[in-house]
């Protein structure tokens, strides 16, 4: 059967600090590079921090049309890998929560998150869904509470997409991220279990201010089954491989 080398990073927070981010995505990309790795992604928000200020967050806000983000594209590794990346963005004045696909140091696409929870008010959406593809597998991103709509996977499957790539940033108050702990992949689950889908999950890990993070970064397959999943609360890269449908294959 033919299968897609996928990976997903569980990293430490980094808040306002892209050049830190960088870094550790240049080590984590490296590592993945070294496995075979077809496919890669990283958590909300990975570049700037998940900002929830609006002053902040248009500070350290990114133009994708920009030189600024040119640059940055040169400080990763140049690989026929794909590279999925939380970032805020900026465009046309407007604020938005997004991931970018990134292939041989240039931008392939971008995806805006869609469900935005109340303290992401400041951020605009739209209504796009765009579908990417490696070797076959054809896929499209979701960002952390996008997962709670059935509508945004079947968005996804209804366009061929076998796979949903979700970044999640799940950074909360300690009793709630206790209450909340085994909701996330439940929840993302049943998403997998609706539409037939497999699903790979990015996250972060730490604490600060009150507030913690454990993951879980893990693959979930179209049962609705956890089938892989990193320890929580770690830095690691998880490695899968997904199998690619015969269907999609001819197409």
């Amino acid at each position: 059967m033919h299968t897609v080398r996928i990976a997903a990073a569980q990293t430490p927070e980094f808040r306002g600090d892209i050049d830190a981010s960088l870094r550790y995505a240049d080590q984590v990309v490296t590592q993945a590079a070294a496995h075979g790795v077809q496919l890669i992604c990283f958590p909300e928000c990975f570049l700037q921090g998940y900002l929830l200020n609006e002053a902040e967050a248009r500070r350290s806000a990114i133009d994708l049309a920009s030189l600024e983000f040119q640059s940055l594209l040169a400080l990763l590794p140049s690989t026929d890998m794909i590279i999925i990346s939380g970032l805020i963005e900026r465009s046309c004045g407007s604020l938005f929560n997004s991931a970018v696909i990134i292939q041989n140091g240039a931008l392939m696409g971008r995806y805006r998150k869609k469900n935005l929870l109340k303290s992401e008010s400041f951020f605009a959406s739209d209504a796009e869904m765009p579908m990417f593809e490696v070797d076959g597998l054809r896929f499209g991103v979701n960002i952390c509470y996008d997962t709670n709509s059935p509508a945004m996977a079947k968005m996804i499957a209804d366009q061929g997409g076998e796979l949903i790539v979700c970044l999640a940033n799940n950074m909360m108050p300690r009793e709630r991220a206790e209450q909340y702990l085994h909701v996330h992949n439940a929840v993302r689950g049943e998403r997998c279990l609706e539409q037939g889908i497999w699903l790979v999950s990015s996250d972060i890990f730490g604490e600060r201010d009150g507030r913690v993070s454990w993951g879980p970064t893990a693959v979930i397959d179209p049962g609705g089954q956890v089938t892989a999943q990193l320890p929580l609360d770690e830095a690691g890269l998880l490695i899968f491989d997904v199998p690619v449908s015969s269907m999609q294959r001819l197409q």
